[in-house]
């Protein structure tokens, strides 16, 4: 067995222990498999252990990755998810080759990737990013500015609303965690009662998954767990 299958392994049981300790059931908790600077061997490796949805940070890494394993029988099946700072001028990339995007937080944005969708391909899976700890160097959006920008969003054609989702502010205590987790989902639950698609709260990383499945997450993005540290030289 390799090191990421056993990794894969320990995660999916920390996930599953995290949804039973809170009542919730662990196939309502989606692993995303966060392979941003990692090779295509390590993603392998992922593949041969069961995994299927990948997050990667940076468009052209994650465009030749895709383009890598859908010459390959391995790579059929594979959900490709963007969850990195999009700008103007590679959407374009985005929108032809992945199956959704986590950071949405500019109409601009949302209308460039609806346009170009390409013909033939399903909706583009789109989440609205808040900025739930309101950190001048992150993106999203404030809560107040959500409704307004959800519903134009959820006017185009080519793009589907399917939720929202948060990087908080990094904190070590649990139960704070948790509340800031918590008025993530109260967003999410209110989202729902306007737009009966939404059903994706991505939010949880290594470091605070289990808040973020006891506060109602719905996708976990996980990396370094699974594929170790990363060298960002």
């Amino acid at each position: 067995m390799s090191t990421i299958q056993q990794n894969l392994q320990d995660v999916r049981s920390h996930i599953a222990a995290a949804a039973q300790r809170c009542a919730r059931a662990p196939e309502e908790v989606t692993l995303l498999a966060v392979s941003k600077t990692k090779p295509v061997e390590a993603i392998a490796k992922a593949i041969a252990a069961g995994q299927r949805a990948f997050g990667e940070n940076y468009v052209q890494e994650g465009v030749d990755k895709i383009r890598y394993f859908s010459q390959l029988p391995a790579g059929s099946g594979l959900e490709w998810h963007f969850i990195g700072p999009l700008q103007s001028n590679k959407s374009k990339q985005v929108a032809e080759h992945f199956a959704w995007c986590h950071t949405l937080d500019r109409l601009r944005i949302a209308q460039r990737l609806s346009d170009q969708r390409p013909v033939g391909m399903s909706a583009l899976n789109v989440l609205i990013q808040i900025n739930i700890s309101d950190e001048q160097s992150k993106s999203g959006i404030v809560l107040d500015e959500l409704p307004a920008l959800a519903a134009a969003i959820a006017a185009l054609p080519n793009v589907t609303l399917r939720g929202l989702m948060a990087i908080p502010a990094p904190e070590t205590d649990y139960q704070r965690q948790v509340a800031v987790f918590g008025l993530m989902h109260d967003a999410f639950l209110a989202l729902k009662q306007h737009y009966p698609q939404v059903d994706t709260l991505s939010m949880g990383m290594t470091d605070d998954m289990a808040a973020a499945i006891a506060a109602g997450s719905t996708m976990v993005r996980i990396g370094t767990a699974i594929f170790g540290a990363r060298d960002y030289t």
